[in-house]
């Protein structure tokens, strides 16, 4: 089996209509890259929302504690969290009907990556979403 991303036209689409991103393994650490990169893509436009349990808020948003108890519809659901954890996000995903799907650098799960392209969901993995907005979306921020 084998995993390959879509083309980076269709990922900077997907950057450039995408408004609200739930980011799934947030720590409230600031030393954390999952923490460093949200609060980018806050600076770049999109409005997050923290997928943590045990925490109340992170970077001035409430958080929740799984994809099942946001209070709405997100563009993209971004993963912080091992590769094990990948399959359970897949079907929250599956589940709640979720456009896309995008795997951190190191995230890896080619199963789970598959699986949420063939169930329609638009799928990145092991990539930096930081990385490529920078890349991807030159000049300034969303508005």
């Amino acid at each position: 089996m084998s995993f390959a991303n879509p083309s980076p036209g269709a990922i900077r689409a997907l950057l450039e209509k995408t408004r609200r991103i739930a980011v799934v393994g947030l720590s409230p650490n600031p030393d954390r890259p999952s923490h460093g990169v949200a609060q980018a893509l806050q600076g770049f436009g999109y409005k997050i929302i923290p997928v943590r349990p045990a925490v109340d808020e992170i970077l001035g948003e409430k958080a929740y504690p799984d994809l099942r108890h946001l209070p709405g519809p997100v563009d993209l659901v971004d993963v912080f969290r091992a590769p094990e954890f990948v399959q359970a996000i897949v079907d929250d995903c599956i589940a709640l009907k979720l456009s896309a799907l995008w795997l951190q650098e190191g995230v890896v799960n080619e199963a789970a990556a598959n699986r949420a392209r063939q169930a329609g969901i638009f799928a990145v993995m092991d990539r930096c979403i930081y990385k490529e907005y920078r890349r991807l979306i030159p000049g300034p921020a969303l508005t």
